[in-house]
């Protein structure tokens, strides 16, 4: 897989619990895969520990857990930051789509040509 959408509502804050979600979600991030979310998908990163120093949004209600995490949070529709791709709400959609479309095309050759090295 290329990447991890981590979607909003209130199931992030149950699946964050589990440990196989949150090494899913650091095996992505350190292997530079892209790991989106959106409203309150940003629990799972913030409990995977990923957030530390970066440049993050998401639904003001859980602006202060971001931070707390390390995050920086800033009130844009997205922001991307390396590999972590993140938006506030809904309202956002559009843009956070393409951010995630622009990731991947732009990252999908180095995917690729890593997976060709670990098998050679």
């Amino acid at each position: 897989f290329a990447g991890l959408l981590v979607p909003g509502g209130f199931m992030p804050d149950k699946l964050r619990r589990d440990p196989r979600v949150l090494a899913l979600t650091r095996e992505f991030f350190e292997q530079g895969k892209m790991v989106a979310f959106i409203c309150h998908g940003g629990w799972i990163p913030i409990s995977a520990k990923i957030l530390g120093g970066r440049r993050v949004t998401g639904s003001l209600g859980i602006k202060d857990d971001l931070e707390n995490a390390g995050a920086i949070w800033v009130d844009e529709p997205v922001v991307v930051d390396g590999n972590l791709i993140s938006s506030r709400t809904p309202r956002d959609l559009a843009l956070f789509a393409k951010a995630m479309v622009d990731f991947l095309q732009a990252n999908s050759g180095q995917q690729s040509a890593r997976r060709f090295a670990a098998e050679r």
